[in-house]
């Protein structure tokens, strides 16, 4: 009976042993909250987040993913893009760098979602992008939907689930050859 359980042992990885894995993780904002930045300027303070698990642990290796609102007061990250992914280090601690505003006057919503082995948790973060004192505001054009959040959480599982799907299509052990499955172009926002 030991030796059964030697052998059984001896299959699995040892990250097996070195953690449990939590049950629920939680974002707690830790930089970013409150921060006011002028019109087409880099943010004063890089939106950051901490993962932590059901003991208020932190938790490394967690993908986080921060998303801008595709029109009105927003940005962009430094890659250009709308979103950010961004993996927390050893203290659990995940931070958007580089995001400049855009030249919409308001509050800005960096929209946050973090993932891991199914678990998902999400946070909201609000910046304020002061306007130049006596420039025009630029018209902005309202929204169809302000219900923003869903969309953001739809472009996620789908990235997601293409993730998932090259993964078990490329780590098949069966003699089928692998599939490989294509997002396309991700857009966050109302339909159109």
């Amino acid at each position: 009976m030991g030796l059964c359980f030697l052998i059984f042992l001896d299959g699995m990885p040892p990250a097996a042993f070195a953690q449990n894995l939590p049950t629920r993780i939680n974002i707690v904002v830790v930089a970013g909250e409150g921060a006011s930045t002028p019109v087409r300027r880099r943010v004063t303070q890089d939106p950051a987040v901490r993962v932590e698990d059901d003991d208020q642990q932190p938790v490394a290796g967690v993908t986080v993913v921060f998303a801008l609102p595709i029109s009105g007061t927003s940005g962009e990250f430094v890659n250009g893009a709308k979103t950010l992914a961004v993996v927390t280090d050893k203290a659990g601690v995940a931070t958007a760098r580089g995001l400049k505003t855009n030249e919409i006057p308001g509050t800005l919503q960096i929209y946050v979602n973090a993932s891991l082995n199914g678990l998902r948790a999400r946070a909201l973060i609000n910046q304020i992008v002061e306007g130049v004192p006596g420039a025009p505001i630029p018209t902005q054009h309202p929204a169809k939907s302000s219900n923003t959040w869903k969309w953001v959480l739809l472009g996620i599982a789908v990235a997601g689930g293409a993730a998932a799907g090259v993964y078990f299509g490329t780590h098949s052990s069966s003699s089928n050859p692998p599939v490989t499955i294509g997002t396309g172009t991700v857009v966050f926002g109302s339909p159109q």
